[in-house]
């Protein structure tokens, strides 16, 4: 008998990914020029030449078993060292190589520490809008996702709804900032609010509140600004991080997990996750790859062509009668849709060959997402498209 709950996941397949396929295949149609598609977060900019260098050296001139081969089970030791140095370096956190543990990007992360922190019954709280592959993330752990409605004002946290939803099942908080799909970050008001909340929520029932922060898009912030590091305000904190956007290499599919070294058992968890990793097979990312991101540990990819994409979209949509608030990070923009019904905007642009993914998807309705991780020319050319389906309003 095959696995019921699977089957019906079947039903509910990622709306992002459905229409990035429909784009692909109309791009066959009429030319990938022609196809404005904004649905999809794929990082455009190239890979820093300096770690592609580094792979054809590891590859070239090191022992294959060491670069081919299986890595210890909670990564590479000299590589989670380099990330804990740099960590500690970047941030002032006392990070040590016990604190880390290598994973297959941040969704690996994030399944470990999912499962090193909640029981079946648990409950996890994020804020809307959020990604929304975060719900099987959390859902398939055994513990039970809840979405705190949005503060469609700026994006930050609505403290009134969070505070309402807490109950004494509370086992972590999961927070993504800067954010995806709204492009908001956080302020340090935000995050040391939240970090206040938690630890009198601790003292109240007893019992630690985990804080998950998801941070893929930590250094793509823009206007000269540096996202807050989130476990400078939360001892238990445990950061998920990803390379594919910092690198531009989604597909190498890797990260990490740090835990705060001020969180009571930091090493137990980090231990933990490399038995977690037995149970779901999600172990041992790419040893070529863990050591080539710690020859580049503190580089970056380009990342300016979003920042110029962002200022032309939002230049534009706001003049042509778009409401949205500035995203002050990632690749993202979250407007308004001109109609209630966000899923019949995005049906309308696609007259205009504009892919938008509605706002529904991320917990909040009445918006839609862009990811604006494409070429600034072709930006520049849909502003014509997203002019005329303004007009229609």
């Amino acid at each position: 008998m095959i696995s019921e709950k699977y089957k019906r996941m079947l039903g509910q397949k990622s709306v992002i990914r459905e229409i990035s396929e429909y784009g692909a295949e109309k791009a066959k149609e009429i030319g990938y020029d022609q196809v404005f598609d904004y649905s999809l977060g794929n990082p455009s900019v190239p890979v820093p030449d300096e770690f592609t260098q580094q792979l054809i050296r590891l590859a070239a001139s090191e022992h294959p078993g060491a670069v081919h081969g299986y890595s210890p089970s909670l990564g590479i030791p000299t590589v989670r060292e380099t990330i804990a140095a740099s960590l500690q370096r970047r941030f002032a956190v006392d990070y040590r190589t016990e604190h880390i543990f290598m994973t297959s990007g941040a969704a690996g992360a994030l399944a470990h520490a999912l499962r090193a922190v909640t029981t079946d019954g648990d409950e996890v709280l994020t804020f809307a809008p959020y990604f929304p592959e975060y719900m099987p993330y959390v859902n398939t752990t055994g513990a039970v996702l809840k979405i705190v409605p949005p503060n469609t004002n700026d994006f930050q946290i609505n403290f009134a709804e969070f505070e309402n939803m807490i109950t004494p099942k509370l086992a972590a908080v999961l927070i993504n900032t800067p954010n995806n799909p709204s492009g908001a970050v956080y302020s340090a008001e935000t995050i040391e609010k939240l970090a206040q909340i938690l630890r009198s929520k601790e003292k109240e029932y007893g019992h630690d509140i985990f804080l998950i922060s998801d941070e893929p898009y930590r250094e793509i912030v823009f206007d000269g600004q540096q996202a807050p590091y989130i476990a400078k305000y939360y001892a238990n904190t445990i950061t998920c991080y990803s390379f594919s956007k910092s690198l531009s290499v989604p597909g190498e599919r890797i990260g990490y997990i740090a835990v705060n070294p001020e969180c009571k058992e930091a090493e137990t968890i980090v231990n933990m996750c490399g038995q977690i990793s037995r149970g779901i097979g999600h172990n041992c990312p790419s040893s070529i790859i863990q050591l080539a991101v710690a020859e580049v540990i503190d580089l970056v990819s380009d990342l300016s062509v979003y920042e110029t994409n962002r200022n032309i979209l939002y230049r534009a949509l706001t003049e042509f009668g778009f409401t949205c608030v500035k995203p002050g990070g990632t690749f993202y923009m979250f407007p308004k849709a001109l109609e209630e019904d966000a899923v019949a905007f995005c049906k309308k642009a696609l007259k205009y060959n504009l892919l938008l993914v509605p706002g529904d998807t991320f917990g909040c309705p009445g918006y839609f997402r862009m990811a604006y991780c494409i070429p600034t020319e072709k930006v520049q050319r849909s502003l014509e498209a997203f002019k005329q389906l303004a007009q229609e309003y």
